[in-house]
Formats: structure tokens, sequence, C-alpha cells
């Protein structure tokens, strides 16, 4: 810090100054299973991390994962490991609000782990939200929305009872657009359940498919023209992340329905990648991809400057990951797309003193400081990892 800094704001400097960091795992068990093409999940668990500041404030971020390593190298057991031993120390003594600095002294520390870093950097924004009783949104550039259109994703691979779940949920007029999973089954199984699902549903919800790498250049070219055909509006990574040249070619193909890129964007210079392949034509935005809400924003300018639509993604988040995401997405000019932070419904509980608001096909960005969301110290209690 400058000598020349006027004495409060050295005092400013001491009170902001990040006196320590914690990270708990969290488990917590879905209503259903929830099926993807490479695994499936009964329970959903998290890296919850808690900084605390010299003038007494704390902050919360949270890092999700799907079944342990097998979406991304991470798994929570990692995140924790790394968060206590590298990540944690390399934040320590800093003003929480050199969030910028605070990213290259992790990125200095250790390699990739986008999402145990975007614990930390969120924990930093809901406490210096905090701190000055603003949200994390204004710290972002200031909100230009309060609520966002909101899917639900059916991954039960029973297509009689995905029909029954998604006629509750429009019933309900909680989600009227709906992102189906598929590649666990044969991909002639998947196109049968997918005209099962369109035709139940004609008229009635909008329909998004994701392959999550499941299917090589060959079967999505077989595939996604019926799925055009089906009504599919937009479909999400059919084939690996590292075919980022057979996705541009697939999206060349005529009948292909617009193609949304998710494992294939971690950082800006993947997106830069993606427009200059011509490959998407929308990007999935996470902050467990990004390493956090600036890493979001710097993604999404990219994909804006290219005219490629932005889609607010998620990794079955509880309300705690799903605030933070619903901050960084709220200050975005456009989001064609929506969310799908349905996470806090799948669960059967969840450790904050008030869940997210989901109403009217819409979640609502939650008031309050920060994040906008406290944790119950009780329910933490009950769902943390002994």
């Amino acid at each position: 810090m400058p000598d020349s800094l006027p004495p409060d704001a050295h005092g400013m400097a001491r009170d902001l100054a990040i006196a320590d960091v914690q990270s708990t795992i969290v488990d917590v068990p879905t209503v259903r299973r929830h099926k993807l093409s490479n695994t499936s999940v009964t329970a959903q668990s998290y890296v919850l991390v808690r900084v605390r500041l010299a003038n007494g404030a704390e902050g919360i971020g949270e890092a999700a994962t799907l079944g342990g390593p097998r979406w991304s190298e991470e798994s929570v057991e990692a995140m924790k490991a790394n968060i206590d031993a590298y990540l944690a120390p390399a934040v320590l003594g800093l003003r929480a609000d050199q969030f910028e600095a605070a990213g290259l002294r992790m990125d200095a520390a250790a390699k990739r782990n986008n999402a145990a870093k975007a614990a930390v950097e969120t924990a930093l924004f809901d406490a210096v939200g905090k701190t000055f009783g603003l949200p994390a949104a204004a710290l972002l550039g200031g909100a230009v929305r309060d609520r966002v259109p909101v899917l639900w994703t059916l991954a039960s691979g029973d297509p009689a009872q995905e029909v029954e779940e998604a006629g509750c949920k429009l019933d309900a007029r909680l989600h009227r657009t709906f992102k189906v999973k598929v590649g666990a089954q044969d991909p002639a199984a998947d196109m049968a359940r997918m005209r099962h699902l369109a035709r139940a549903l004609e008229g009635r919800a909008t329909l998004i498919v994701d392959a999550n790498q499941a299917w090589d250049e060959t079967v999505s070219a077989r595939c996604l023209p019926q799925l055009a055909e089906m009504g599919v509006v937009l479909v999400e990574q059919p084939v690996p992340a590292w075919n980022v040249a057979g996705l541009a070619r697939l999206r060349a193909r005529p009948g292909t329905p617009p193609l949304l890129a998710d494992e294939c964007v971690f950082d800006a210079h993947d997106m830069l990648a993606v427009v200059h392949a011509a490959a998407a034509d929308a990007v999935s935005l996470k902050l467990v991809k990004h390493a956090g809400l600036l890493g979001v924003k710097r993604v999404a300018a990219v994909a804006e400057a290219a005219g490629i639509g932005l889609y607010g993604g998620c990794l079955l988040e509880s309300s705690v990951g799903a605030a933070a995401h619903l901050q960084v997405f709220s200050t975005l000019r456009e989001l064609a797309w929506g969310c799908e932070h349905f996470g806090p419904q799948i669960l059967t509980g969840e450790y904050v003193t008030e869940p997210l608001r989901f109403e009217e096909f819409h979640v609502h960005l939650p008031t309050g400081p920060g994040i906008g969301v406290a944790v119950d110290e009780d329910r933490l209690r009950h769902y943390a990892r002994a």
C-alpha cells in the first residue's frame, strides 16, 4: 500500500484485510436421481468457503461439482485441499476489495482449479458488499434486471416420469423451458425419448438438449437434424470439448439447430477460439468454469463482441452458488437464453436462512448486501461432511 495514501485510507486497508479463510465440504441429497451422460447423482456436494475480514465482516462462496471429478478435474476433496493449502495462504492479508490482485495471487499459487478460485472470489465480493451495504452486482457494474427466466432440467431418463415432472413445473408456473440430458443411452433410444417428450409438451414448453460431450461427430450429424425437426431450440455440447473444429462443422451443416458451447469454454482464450472457429451460437457461463464473477464477465465480453448469445449455466448449485451467479448475470446487458439455476429446487434441503425465490417462470435476484443470502448454521452443521 503506497505511503502517500491519507490516514483514513490506511485504516480502510487494515479494515478490509483478509484475516481468515475456511472451507467446509457439504453434501445435500437430491429429490430424484440426476442422470448425465457420464454419471448420475442422488446427492450434490459443495465446498463452502468463508472469508473473515479484519473488520469482522464474513463473506461466503460456494464451489460445486457433479459426482466427483468427472465433469472437470476438480472434486470437492481436491477443492478443499487446494483452498486450505494454497489459495487461502495466497490471499491472506490482502485487501478484500483487490479482486484482480486476489485472482493473480491465486493463479500464481495454483493452475486451473477454477471452481475453488471462484468460491474464494465470491466470498470476497460477499464480504466487501456486506462491509459497504452493497449487493455484489453493484461492485460488478450494477444490475440491469432483478429476475432471470429459469429452466428446469429433465434427467431421470424415464420419459413418462419426465412428462409428469414437466407438467408439474408448468402447472406451478415455475418453468416452461426444459433442458433434457441425453447421451447415457443409445442414440436411438434418446431420439425415441425426445420424440415422446416433444409430442407430450408440444405447444406448452420449449425444449433444449444437453449431450454433455457424449456423441461423436457422426452421431451428432445424424441426431441434430432430428432434434431440430422435433422443435428443439438449442443443443449443448454434443461433441467432446477438444473437438471445436467438429462443433463448427456440425454448425455449418443444413438442418442443425443452434449450438451451445459449454465444456469447451473455460476462459476468455477458449471463448476466442470458439469465435474464430464459428463453432457456437451461444455459450454457457459458469463460475466453476470461469474462476469467478470477473471471469464470467470476461468470457461474456468476448462472446458479446462476436454476437454469440449468453446462457446462464449451472452445476446444481445451492442457493449460495446460485445467488452468486445471479449477481453477475444481473449485470450482463443481454442474457438472451436466461439461466438454468434450478439447483436449489432439486435439493431436499438447504443451508441458507432464506432460499431463492422462484415464481412466474423466473428466479429472482436476492436483495441485501453481498450475494444476498446467509448461512443457516444449524442446517450447515446437519449437511457438513464430518
